[in-house]
């Protein structure tokens, strides 16, 4: 079993730890489920690192590495939701953007000969946000923070943001990719003027 390493098992143990912070997180246990993303997060780093340092890196984890990294995130985001700690409809257009996307990359993938998805600097910012927002609301929450709290609302209103220019950027790929056909690996995605 190739596929059985312990970067693999690290990422494993991310996903069985995203029903746990779920639950906790809708029980407005907001400190302990900090400290579990903190150790899901700690996870993410040894999985790299240890599959870099000692070649345990596999095609299955390269799969499993971003799927843990997107139920953690969106665990989180509905235990948040559930928890009244973010309006449900911060989760409801993270997850339509995520669907988005997801519908633009099978279109391409049906219809071009594009197979390589590298997410965006404003993809990468956007989720980046997403997570920060995550840890700034947990905290706020947890500690029972005013002033955290107020930061907290700036943040949603940033990752709200980042959620329709990363989707708007993703599209204009899409379309780039659907035009370009069969010869979308010589296309240069950045918009004109950059």
């Amino acid at each position: 079993m190739t596929w059985l390493t312990i970067p693999n098992l690290f990422t494993a143990l991310r996903i069985f730890m995203t029903p746990v912070i779920l639950y906790t997180l809708a029980n407005g246990r907001f400190l302990l489920s900090g400290w579990i993303f903190g150790f899901a997060a700690l996870t993410d780093m040894l999985d790299g690192t240890v599959a870099r340092r000692f070649g345990g890196m596999t095609k299955f984890g390269a799969y499993l590495d971003p799927i843990a990294d997107k139920c953690l995130l969106s665990g989180i985001y509905i235990g948040l939701a559930a928890g009244h700690a973010v309006p449900l409809w911060l989760v409801l257009l993270i997850f339509g953007r995520d669907l988005w996307i997801l519908s633009m990359s099978a279109i391409a993938f049906r219809f071009t000969s594009y197979r390589k998805f590298d997410p965006s600097h404003w993809g990468k910012a956007s989720t980046f946000l997403q997570i920060m927002t995550a840890i700034g609301v947990m905290g706020a929450r947890g500690y029972d923070d005013p002033i955290l709290t107020q930061i907290c609302t700036g943040m949603i209103a940033g990752v709200t943001l980042l959620v329709f220019i990363s989707a708007g950027e993703y599209t204009w790929r899409g379309v780039v990719w659907l035009r370009a056909g069969t010869d979308v690996q010589q296309i240069d995605l950045k918009p004109a003027g950059e």
